[in-house]
């Protein structure tokens, strides 16, 4: 088995909050994912929307595109409205190859309001829970056939946040309902990632690698802080910089003969993180803790 090393362009420029990194320049960040070592990068904000000019930008810094992200709204929307939505983006991750989409329900989300704390995020009651899981398996339906699989992304602040939560959702989906692993929400949301992985590696297709500095995390618990002032505190940074140990992860991802993508992601201040040096952390702990685990990186 191999695997693949992916970064997200978030610790460049930051979508929610252009304020961070809205001057860094895309070549920038493609440039130095590249140099730290990375072969794939998600997408963002800056990328252009259209394969014919993201392509040669991608090509021309040695990197492919391994995902990204998209925001639905399936608990006000009918499937058929979703599908409407998520033609321009479906067809530019074909035509790119990516190999899947990274995909979340944002309805009532809390993750960008400074001003919600955590608590106040949204919650389904059953009933609306039934129609959610029945429209997502359906929408995953439609974009398994054509060709790129639906990786639910479970995230802070909003309806599929917990441990509990993404359990729930696998377990009533149907198999074309996959899923993205967050290392570092599922831990903020005080959940077990080792278990989600042995439990359901057959659903995992995606990984997102982000790790939690210990001592923001309590204080973000214990204040109840909005999603935003926790990443703006320094909840979130690199793997090998934070509290998770990433080897027994990875030994489970070894039995389990995973062979996707792993994404280093982690949203903080550019002026406070300088992003190359970041990566180049994140890239150095996840060649040497792969290497310990007996995994393979697949090079370009």
């Amino acid at each position: 088995m191999t695997v693949k090393l992916g970064i997200a362009p978030i610790a460049w420029s930051n979508d929610d909050m252009p304020e961070l990194g809205g001057d860094t320049p895309l070549e920038q960040c493609l440039s130095e994912a590249n140099e730290a070592g990375f072969i794939g990068i998600e997408l963002g904000g800056k990328f252009p929307k259209y394969s014919k000019d993201l392509l040669p930008l991608l090509k021309k810094h040695n990197l492919n595109l391994c995902s990204g992200w998209y925001g639905a709204n399936l608990r006000t929307n009918s499937v058929k409205e979703e599908i409407d939505l998520i033609q321009d983006q479906l067809t530019l991750f074909k035509d790119c190859n990516s190999p899947c989409m990274v995909f979340a329900e944002v309805s009532g989300s809390v993750q960008g309001d400074p001003n919600k704390r955590l608590s106040e995020r949204p919650q389904m009651d059953l009933e609306e829970s039934k129609s959610f899981y029945k429209k997502l398996s359906e929408i995953a339906k439609y974009l398994e056939d054509k060709g790129m699989p639906l990786a639910y992304h479970h995230h802070m602040g909003t309806v599929i946040e917990t441990h509990e939560d993404t359990e729930k959702l696998l377990e009533n989906t149907n198999d074309s309902v996959k899923l993205t692993l967050d290392t570092g929400h599922m831990l903020f949301a005080q959940g077990n990632s080792k278990k989600i992985l042995e439990d359901f590696s057959n659903r995992i297709i995606h990984i997102h690698c982000k790790d939690i500095r210990k001592n923001v995390l309590e204080n973000s618990l214990e204040n109840d802080l909005s999603f935003r002032g926790a990443f703006l505190e320094g909840a979130f940074t690199v793997p090998g910089d934070g509290c998770i140990d990433y080897k027994p992860l990875f030994d489970i991802l070894k039995t389990k003969d995973y062979s996707g993508w792993l994404v280093v992601e982690a949203e903080q201040d550019p002026a406070k993180a300088n992003p190359f040096e970041y990566a180049k952390i994140g890239y150095k702990y996840l060649t040497e803790t792969l290497k310990s685990s007996n995994i393979e990186i697949f090079k370009n």
